[in-house]
């Protein structure tokens, strides 16, 4: 089901070893994202040849579309999209979440139409574990409500983020009963909630260590607040769990935030940001970021980064991506996805490197200084 073995630590930061159902993930990591089935714009070659070890699918959007009832006959999501590496499914809470007033969250769970056909539909804790279930992913998540940073315009109080904890926390319960019930071989991840309360984080990470649960994901970050409050709670919670459990922060973030994310002990990423920022033109490097679109490449003969050895940048010129991205021809976001993807999977495998080595924290300043450096 799932094994994680911690083979080094340096200060809070992490070296381990997830064993999972179909195959073994080495820690830290950062998982692409691929919420219909795929994730945009890249071949599953290109992912194995990025590095690429686990990758995310989205509980909510597949079961819209293309529906239990196709993923059921394929026995599952790796079949369906031919990838036979570990999945982890998000239970669908953030998508929830996101409707805003378009659902009605109550005890039993979250009312709301479908944004595909307009169907009203009812996910509830046991509706997500059924559909994970279908779905096969190694790791499952539990059904949280994603607590806003913001509620009604204002920012959310701590009796209303309580609140959201607590009803997470009871649908947690639901879940654990849930996946039993269903047998599933999977691992079964709980959520801390609390807002930007670091009192609440701590009372939700208690009760759901309580739960003796494989696994633990930090959530509700990432949902609109300041920077400063995100790594607040970075900086709090991951190394306050289990030291014998993997840990998850979930939707986080940047290449900084990778880097200081490890530094506060978590073992595993992930984001839309490589692939969404890639289709805007935006690619990231070792030393700093490139805008694609800027002038200045419409006729460089220079690879997007000189360091990297991705396809992209072994194949093609700043003022090639540049014309593409001019033209808008698809080969541009393609071909600037690999590049993006390749640079969080490489920059996860550098931590990994260092940390075997004992030699994290100068990692992280040279890594620093060099994004600091700005590309030429």
């Amino acid at each position: 089901m799932l094994r994680y073995e911690l083979l080094k630590t340096e200060g809070h930061a992490r070296r381990g070893r997830l064993t999972l159902n179909h195959g073994v993930v080495e820690t830290p990591i950062f998982m692409p994202v691929g919420t219909y089935g795929t994730v945009k714009g890249v071949l599953p070659r290109s992912l194995e040849e990025a590095g690429a070890q686990i990758i995310l699918g989205n509980t909510f959007h597949l079961w819209m579309r293309p529906g239990l009832d196709v993923l059921q006959s394929f026995g599952g999501l790796h079949r369906f999209e031919g990838w036979d590496k570990p999945i982890l499914t998000d239970s669908g809470g953030f998508q929830v979440w996101s409707l805003g007033e378009m659902r009605k969250i109550s005890e039993e769970g979250v009312k709301f139409a479908s944004p595909v056909n307009g169907d009203k539909l009812f996910l509830t804790p046991e509706v997500s574990m059924q559909i994970q279930t279908v779905l096969n992913s190694d790791i499952v998540m539990q059904f949280d409500e994603c607590t806003p940073y913001e509620t009604k315009g204002r920012i959310t109080t701590e009796a209303e983020a309580r609140a959201s904890m607590e009803l997470s926390r009871r649908w947690a319960r639901r879940c654990i009963a849930e996946f039993a019930r269903l047998e599933n071989p999977n691992a079964l991840f709980g959520i801390v909630q609390g807002g930007m309360f670091e009192h609440l984080r701590q009372e939700s990470l208690e009760a759901l260590v309580e739960m003796d649960l494989p696994g633990y994901a930090i959530g509700g970050v990432s949902v609109g607040e300041p920077k400063d409050e995100m790594l607040r709670i970075m900086a709090h919670t991951p190394h306050r769990l289990p030291a014998h459990k993997p840990r998850y922060l979930m939707g986080v973030g940047t290449p900084e935030d990778l880097v200081e994310g490890v530094a506060c002990g978590v073992d595993m990423f992930d984001c839309v940001m490589p692939t969404r920022n890639a289709r805007n033109g935006h690619l990231f490097t070792r030393f700093g970021d490139l805008k694609i679109r800027n002038a200045k490449h419409r006729a460089s003969e220079r690879p997007v980064d000189e360091t990297c050895s991705c396809y992209c940048c072994r194949n093609f010129s700043r003022a090639y991506l540049h014309h593409l991205d001019r033209c808008g021809e698809m080969l541009g976001p393609m071909l600037a996805s690999i590049h993006n993807l390749h640079y969080y999977l490489n920059l996860m495998r550098e931590v990994r490197e260092a940390l075997d080595e004992g030699r994290f924290e100068a990692f992280r300043q040279q890594f620093r200084a060099d994004r600091a450096r700005g590309v030429g």
